[in-house]
């Protein structure tokens, strides 16, 4: 089998609160993690992280820098995921969990400490936030 391309989206709002989505489907189901998911055929890696966010938030987003990318591996999956930042379009859309997303959530940092993440988080959040100063 061959890796698959997945990508990750790190949105921020004006008050600097995160967008995460718990969820709904194996692997890490329950977990909190930004929204993403795989890239399909002929579809650009940026479209992919749009569609991605709207399918599990209702949002749309434009796409910003690159963060890093992340390998991921177990028996039976191989991703390569690209991790961007990413801005709503409009500050006031209302969040709608979809797709394989089981909640959609603004969070600031102290409450991210509440929630059960995925993997990894963390790190890669600190990172997206680094980008934004610059």
């Amino acid at each position: 089998m061959r890796p698959q391309l997945a990508v990750g989206v790190f949105v921020f709002d004006a008050a600097g609160r995160v967008l995460l989505i718990q969820r709904g489907r194996p692997p890490a189901q329950g977990l909190w993690s930004v929204p993403g998911g795989k890239v399909e055929w002929g579809e650009t890696v940026a479209d992919a992280c749009r569609r991605e966010v709207r399918e599990e938030t209702g949002l749309d987003v434009s796409i910003g820098p690159l963060v890093t990318w992340i390998e991921r591996m177990d028996p039976s999956h191989h991703y390569v995921i690209l991790d961007f930042v990413g801005a709503p379009l409009l500050d006031d859309t209302p969040l709608q969990a979809g797709d394989d997303a089981a909640d959609a959530r603004w969070l600031t940092d102290d409450e991210l400490l509440d929630q059960p993440l995925t993997a990894g988080l963390l790190p890669v959040l600190a990172q997206a936030r680094s980008l934004l100063r610059r």
